[in-house]
């Protein structure tokens, strides 16, 4: 069957891209910043001090939404925080990983580590849906397999098309599928399917470590040939 999805690759806008490294398992937390306007994505850990030092770096600029590529407990664990410094903030979460949120904070716990609990999402993400910031637009791709609801972001912009992977990608590799709802198939062809959709120059940045390109990772990561 076609994929039906679009994918819009006009350039759009402008974005600084800042983050930190932060929680447990030391995951990537960037702001995506566009004029007076930022969203969050994938803030791990302790949200209120997330808030005060983004404040303090980017006088003027409001934080509007959390964004998140999936979840698990290490890309949420910051989202209660956030919401308790900034009320107004709206929480978005792929709508197939609502049930994912309990049960890998549940999993977590059993390792020693207590994750705040997010409480419900004000927006459920489905793919082809678009979050704007500013001038620019980040684009919901679907990308099973890590988590059943795992998203991709994608934002084409006039510096460059960027894309916020999560753990759906990894550099040379791809994100763990023996946790609960993992699925090794579906994230190979989700690999698959970014590899086709994605433009070769778009910057991937994971949820843990250093970032990448889609153009390198044709050239070298296994699971996407």
């Amino acid at each position: 069957m076609a994929d039906s999805f679009t994918l819009d690759t006009t350039p759009c806008g402008t974005v600084e891209v800042a983050y930190v490294v932060n929680g447990p398992i030391e995951t990537n937390t960037y702001f995506v910043i566009s004029g007076d306007e930022a969203v969050v994505i994938d803030p791990a850990w302790d949200g209120e001090e997330l808030a005060r030092s983004f404040a303090a770096a980017h006088p003027g600029v409001r934080i509007r939404a959390i964004v998140c590529t999936h979840g698990h407990a290490d890309h949420v664990g910051g989202v209660a925080g956030l919401r308790k410094a900034l009320p107004e903030i709206e929480y978005l979460l792929p709508a197939e990983d609502v049930a994912t949120v309990e049960t890998n904070i549940a999993r977590q716990r059993t390792w020693g580590i207590e994750t705040p609990d997010p409480g419900e999402p004000t927006r459920l993400v489905h793919e082809g849906d678009v979050i704007t910031v500013g001038s620019a637009r980040l684009q919901a791709i679907a990308t099973p397999g890590h988590t059943p609801g795992g998203m991709v972001y994608f934002c084409a912009i006039d510096q460059g098309p960027i894309a916020f992977v999560g753990d759906t990608l990894f550099p040379g590799s791809h994100g763990r599928t023996d946790l609960a709802g993992g699925d090794e198939v579906a994230i190979i062809r989700s690999l698959r399917r970014l590899g086709q959709l994605l433009p070769s120059a778009t910057s991937c940045l994971v949820g843990h470590g250093p970032s990448t390109t889609i153009e390198r990772e044709l050239a070298t990561n296994p699971f996407m040939r």
